[in-house]
């Protein structure tokens, strides 16, 4: 990074150490653009890629029913539009935004450990979230899991309907800060699963492998198959399927930001384990191999098709079947890397694709409008799905005040994950576990 650059990350940390909120958020905004409107997207214009058609279709609103904000302390506005507050410590008696993950990570990467006390405290300054309501027959229950490449700890959901027989798996990549608790009480995907009888992991990143405990989608060797980050993820997920009746044909892995960047990085190492992929406010697979193309990846959207080839994605035998939300608000990860995921999707296998999309728009009762993109494979079955959601930011749409980073305004992206999911078994899967 440049000097100018590093000068004006500890300006906005100064601001925010004495509590100058208003000032370092602006400050903020206009050193990384956020005062402008983000560029259309492909799915925001209706403009398509080269040599497609997107086929417009105006429905009638949908009723979808938001989840009603919960009671909650006054906060500062969060960064990024469309982002729920959450109080965190740092100046006594002041509510403070949080910090938006790209800059809190690459704060405390400029001044380590350091970072931490001169901020307050901020880096770690989130409330514990509520404690998650378990409902009587459910359990949630923790696990860790260990190989060559370290061990990280996981959270699982057994829904009270489990009684011996295969179900859905679910995993689910926290975005940076949060934790397996705090990612589940905000997407409510324990209480949806639930409903659908299904089982739900949540691995746990570790502040000793990145201090705001983000997954480093960003490294080169967090993007390889049995190696790094993916090959504990994938080992956690073979270990559930050993420990419990899964059903090896409907595993499945999503993730919000880093999250959802490494959700991406694992359904396209690991198609053989995973039937389909949730991105959310998430990048296309090898967007990035360092700090400072991670940056640029987030602010302006990453050559991602030229970067997919240091990843193993050339040449899979199907298109595995991605469903992408973004915010086209979002100032932490442009929502230009949502056109990404879905290109970079399409473009990983030789399967073919209708040459028309399918485009509707909805609006939330009470909530927010949105944008949302089919595209049908040449049987007519929606294989990759895009959801662009309007005035939202970097946040769960559709998610709860109990967790951090939702926009409870948004169309109920846990939902729609799950019903996309459960309409995909993979065709292939092994009918065991190794």
């Amino acid at each position: 990074m440049n000097d100018r650059l590093h000068a004006n990350m500890l300006e906005a940390a100064r601001f925010i150490q004495a509590g100058r909120l208003t000032e370092s958020t602006a400050f903020l905004q206009r050193l990384f653009g956020g005062e402008a409107a983000p560029e259309p997207t492909a799915a925001d214009t209706g403009s398509a890629p080269a040599g497609r058609t997107l086929h417009i279709i105006d429905v009638v609103p949908e009723t979808i029913e938001t989840t009603a904000p919960e009671p909650a302390a006054i906060t500062a506005p969060a960064f990024g539009a469309g982002a729920h507050g959450r109080p965190i410590s740092g100046v006594a008696g002041t509510a403070q935004p949080p910090l938006p993950e790209a800059l809190r990570s690459f704060l405390e990467r400029l001044n380590g450990s350091g970072l931490e006390a001169g901020l307050g405290g901020l880096a770690k300054g989130f409330p514990a979230p509520a404690p998650e309501l378990v409902p009587d027959g459910a359990r949630f229950v923790a696990g860790s899991y260990s190989n060559q490449a370290g061990s990280r700890s996981y959270k699982l959901y057994v829904p009270s309907g489990a009684h011996g027989q295969t179900l859905p798996l679910i995993v689910m990549l926290h975005g940076c800060t949060q934790s397996p608790d705090d990612f589940a009480a905000g997407t409510r995907m324990n209480a949806i699963a639930e409903e659908h009888t299904c089982l739900v992991a949540y691995p746990a990143q570790t502040s000793s492998a990145n201090p705001s405990k983000c997954w480093n989608w960003f490294s080169p060797d967090d993007q390889q198959r049995e190696q790094g980050e993916p090959s504990l993820i994938a080992g956690i997920t073979r270990q559930i399927m050993r420990d419990y009746p899964v059903d090896p044909q409907r595993v499945y892995v999503a993730g919000l930001s880093a999250g959802g960047a490494a959700a991406a990085i694992m359904g396209a190492t690991y198609p053989d384990l995973y039937a389909a992929v949730g991105v959310h406010s998430g990048l296309a697979v090898g967007a990035a191999v360092d700090m400072p193309s991670a940056f640029a990846a987030m602010q302006g959207g990453a050559a991602a098709h030229a970067a997919s080839g240091r990843v193993p994605m050339a040449g899979l035998q199907r298109i595995v079947p991605t469903i992408v939300f973004h915010g086209d608000q979002d100032r932490t990860v442009n929502p230009r890397n949502g056109d990404q995921v879905i290109a970079q999707a399409r473009g990983a296998s030789a399967t073919a694709l209708q040459a028309t999309a399918t485009v509707q728009q909805g609006q939330v009762c009470g909530g927010r409008a949105y944008r949302r993109t089919l595209h049908a494979d040449a049987q007519g079955q929606t294989v990759l799905e895009q959801w662009v959601i309007h005035g939202a930011g970097h946040a769960w749409s559709g998610g709860s005040a109990a967790g951090s980073y939702t926009d409870p305004q948004g169309p109920d992206a846990t939902r729609e994950m799950l019903r996309f999911f459960l309409a995909h078994p993979h065709p292939t899967a092994a009918q065991a576990v190794h």
